[in-house]
Formats: structure tokens, C-alpha cells, sequence
């Protein structure tokens, strides 16, 4: 039988979600642990890979076992077993061709801004001091939707077949000295997500303009784009699936 698991992490202590073999990553720890308490060898499919230090808040991952006849029980004994901070919060069984990569239809991520000094922000949010155009940067945003190659803001020398991407959702929110930046899509190539963060605060830092921006996008060169935004700020939150 197939399972969908549901759970949580925060990124800081790992390579990203894929295994690496000389540093600790999410689906290692996962499948170290789903091995032990099932006493079979696990190794589970996540919905998609994030990069080191980035966090989720909803991910997915199936694999496949026996029916499990407890599962509330499994889920107790997995968040006793994981690190603090892998939380599992639900096993799914789908049926057996269902996939946690190739069926997801879409992927939300935030990323996390505060412009003022905070002893307690640090951890999972970018400190930004210089004064952004939040309006600017919205403007800019809404320009992705005329677009769907978005090679200018991929990882350089990715394995790749397409650098094709349908965003539905991107837009800022501020509240007080907060901000963050959400981005939907069927599918995001490599640092993508902290490649426009960075683009669009050079927007509203001044430093690129409206038609600038239109233009990074339609060079598809990556040396265009604005710098890479830290790793720490950002977070998948959701992944939606037609059968869940």
C-alpha cells in the first residue's frame, strides 16, 4: 500500500530535502527513523526538493509498506523518535500509483522580510534596514504572470528539461515591519523563489526598474537577476494535490 506522509521541518540543521551523503538532510532522517519503528527498509519520495536552511511548513512524501493498522499510534511514536524539529503530522494510503512529486498540481512558498532590529526574528526571517517601495515591488510582481520561462531566475548548470513555470499567485503583504512575499506555482526550478525575492527588493530599493525587471526576464540570463535572498527566511507552506 502507498502512503502519503504529512509533516513539517525546519531547514537550519539540513543539506535541504535531498539526501546527501556527507551532510544530515531531511529525507535521510526520515527514512532512518521510518525504518527503524517499521522495521523494513523505507525510503520516501518528497514532493520536491528544497535547498539548504529552507524550511516547510506543510511537505509531502510517500512510500510504500504494508497496511499500517494504527496510524495515529505511528504518528505519536515518529514525533517521539524524530529531532524537534521534524514534526509528522498525518499518513495518508492513496492508491498505489499515486506520486508526492509528479501529482502535486501546485506549491506555495513565503518568504519572510522584517526591516527592523529583532532579537527573536532572526531565525526564520531576513533582516532588511534600507527602506523598500513595497508598492514598486507589488507592480513588479504582477509582471511574472506575463511570463512562463523564467530561466533568468534558475540555479545556473541545473538538469533541467524546461525552465517553464505557470506562477498563479505572487504578491507582498506588510504588517508593521514585517513582510512577506508569497509565490504559487505548478512547479519552481532552483533557487527561483529567492532569485525573485532578491530581484524584486531590488526594485524596491530603486536599484531596478519596471521595465528593468520586464527585461531581466526576457534575457533569460541569470547574471541579470537581482542576488539570492538568505536561506533562512524562506518556507513551503503548501502543496496541493487533486486527490487530497
Amino acid at each position: 500500500m502507498r502512503y502519503f506522509i504529512e509533516f513539517a521541518y525546519n531547514g537550519k540543521e539540513y543539506c535541504g530535502w535531498q539526501f546527501q551523503p556527507h551532510s544530515p538532510s531531511v529525507q535521510e532522517t526520515l527514512n532512518k527513523a521510518l525504518s527503524t519503528l517499521l522495521k523494513k527498509e523505507i525510503n520516501v519520495v518528497g514532493a520536491g526538493r528544497t535547498d539548504t536552511g529552507v524550511h516547510a511548513r506543510q511537505m509531502f512524501a510517500h512510500f510504500d509498506h504494508d497496511q499500517i493498522t494504527d496510524v495515529k499510534k505511528l504518528v505519536q511514536r515518529l514525533n517521539s523518535y524524530l529531532p524537534k524539529d521534524i514534526v509528522i503530522y498525518n499518513f495518508i494510503p492513496l492508491q498505489d500509483d499515486a506520486h508526492a512529486r509528479f501529482d502535486a498540481v501546485s506549491r506555495t512558498y513565503e518568504y519572510h522580510v522584517h526591516t527592523y532590529k529583532d532579537a527573536f526574528d532572526n531565525e526564520g526571517s531576513w533582516y532588511n534596514f534600507f527602506p523598500l517601495d513595497v508598492e514598486k515591488m507589488n507592480e513588479a510582481a504582477q509582471l511574472l504572470f506575463n511570463y512562463t520561462d523564467f530561466q533568468c531566475f534558475s540555479k545556473v548548470h541545473t538538469d533541467v528539461k524546461t525552465f517553464n513555470c505557470d506562477i498563479k499567485e505572487a504578491h507582498w503583504e506588510q504588517n508593521g515591519t514585517k513582510l512577506v512575499f508569497t509565490i504559487t506555482a505548478d512547479r519552481f526550478l532552483r533557487n527561483m523563489v529567492r532569485a525573485i525575492v532578491g530581484t524584486l527588493v531590488g526594485v524596491g530599493l530603486g536599484k531596478i526598474s519596471i521595465d528593468d525587471f520586464k527585461l531581466i526576464i526576457e534575457s533569460r540570463d541569470r547574471n541579470k537577476a537581482g542576488f539570492s535572498v538568505p536561506a533562512h527566511g524562506l518556507y513551503l507552506t503548501k502543496v496541493i494535490y487533486p486527490y487530497l
